[in-house]
């Protein structure tokens, strides 16, 4: 019953130390969380409104984007829609070509991770380079985010000392953070100072004014885009708030629910272009009208990536990013890639213990557990199902539906498990059978009835 997730987590879990601090790391992230969000009285009404406003939004879509554009263009940016990964690349680097550029700054985006744009233009000749520190480490790792907020999150300050002491000539053995974040602030001044043109993602888009928002801790995002005269922002259609009074209910849901803080350190407002300067936003749908349409899986787009439901959840936090065959790990991750693939990515599926952790901790209020169990039940429908697991299922229906044979199975159950201990057999890696209980639930309800009489 293995699946490409189970393989991968085994192979993080061979390292037991770094798995063990990977899960804690996260767990404190969590812990932080549930401590920022108990100050404010009104945080369930804050999870309700973004629930409501999302689903407003979602469901007015076409309204808002034709809003957002009309604004956009009253304040002097140019608006283009791309209707897939190819569209969108062809719209950057057709944007990139037309001004010469060879050099090009970035702040960190999902949808550029999403639509693979760095390996694109890097074949197209351009020089992208990451401004967000944990996305520049994985640049010069040649490794992809582990987590949507926190990308580097699986690596350890040695690890990054060890590769900034290769890259950037910093002091041997040192892994202090702050040393290592003023190496990587010289390293990337430069990139600043000569970038020709610069990008951002973008967290939300307000219709009512036309401007793109973006949430950082670092200042990348403004020290990219204060030098060049050339600037996009391209964001995921489902990223349209009605107005900044919605905006503000989501500012303050974003940052408590992703890294445990009030607000984030920089919240910037794009709207203008530069005075002699181009700003040009993108607004990408590929796929996302589709999952529209779907109405047990459409919540999925009231996502803020926020990656709170990574944070909590027990099987991320235990078997890391890499695990995952789609692109975003973890609960959304899993409802993301089988809405993008479903033959694909269906081996994610497994990856979950149903505990509804992410459910209860997103902060827009996606269904993510009840839609992973949603999916489980297509898997058979898909071709996807497990032959084991389909055999033992139908097993115990045969047994459930047949009470004197369940008893009888029961009865002997003891004595089989005992066989099994004896063999020296374990129900999975680092996790023995365990012992039955002395009574079962029929006998335990035989002695309450005589009790009761």
């Amino acid at each position: 019953m293995s699946t490409k997730h189970s393989k991968a987590a085994a192979k993080f879990l061979k390292d037991k130390k770094q798995a063990a601090w990977h899960d804690e790391t996260l767990w404190i992230v969590r812990e932080k969380r549930d401590r920022l969000s108990k100050e404010i009285p009104e945080w369930e009404e804050l999870r309700d409104m973004a629930c409501a406003t999302k689903l407003y939004s979602n469901s007015h879509l076409e309204e808002l984007l034709l809003e957002f554009e009309k604004n956009a263009l009253a304040n002097g940016a140019q608006v283009h829609w791309a209707k897939d990964a190819e569209e969108y690349r062809s719209i950057i680097y057709d944007i990139l070509s037309s001004h010469g550029v060879k050099h090009y700054i970035k702040s960190k985006s999902m949808l550029a991770e999403e639509c693979e744009l760095n390996p694109f233009l890097e074949e197209k000749g351009i020089e992208v380079v990451e401004s967000d520190l944990g996305e520049r480490i994985l640049q010069l790792m040649d490794e992809k985010p582990s987590h949507i907020v926190m990308p580097a999150i699986h690596l350890k300050r040695e690890q990054v000392g060890e590769l900034f002491e290769k890259e950037m000539g910093t002091e041997k053995g040192n892994s202090d953070p702050t040393y290592l974040t003023h190496a990587a602030r010289k390293n990337l001044r430069q990139k600043f100072i000569h970038a020709e043109a610069a990008m951002t993602g973008g967290n939300f888009a307000v219709a009512s004014t036309g401007e793109v928002v973006v949430c950082t801790n670092e200042g990348n995002a403004d020290m990219g885009t204060s030098q060049p005269k050339l600037q996009i922002a391209a964001f995921g259609m489902e990223k349209i708030v009605p107005d900044r009074r919605s905006l503000a209910v989501f500012t303050r849901l974003l940052a408590r629910s992703a890294t445990g803080q009030p607000v984030t350190t920089y919240t910037s407002h794009y709207r203008k272009p530069r005075e002699g300067g181009e700003f040009h936003i993108i607004i990408v749908d590929n796929g996302r009208s589709k999952i529209l349409a779907d109405s047990n899986h459409v919540k999925a787009l009231n996502c803020i990536r926020c990656g709170a439901c990574m944070n909590t959840c027990p099987v991320y936090r235990r078997t890391g990013g890499y695990s995952y065959t789609y692109f975003i790990p973890g609960p959304i991750g899993i409802n993301l890639g089988m809405l993008k693939d479903a033959s694909l990515y269906s081996d994610n599926v497994s990856a979950c213990s149903l505990c509804y952790s992410c459910s209860n901790v997103c902060p827009a209020k996606v269904d993510l557990a009840e839609q992973i169990y949603l999916w489980r039940q297509d898997l058979n429908k898909l071709g996807k199902a497990d032959a084991m697991k389909k055999m033992m299922s139908g097993g115990m229906k045969f047994m459930m539906e047949r009470p004197s044979l369940f008893n009888f199975g029961m009865a002997v159950a003891p004595f089989g498990m005992g066989m099994l201990k004896a063999l020296g057999l374990t129900w999975g890696a680092g996790r023995d059978y365990p012992d039955f209980a002395k009574d079962n639930f029929n006998k335990q309800e035989k002695k309450n009835r005589r009790k009761s009489k």
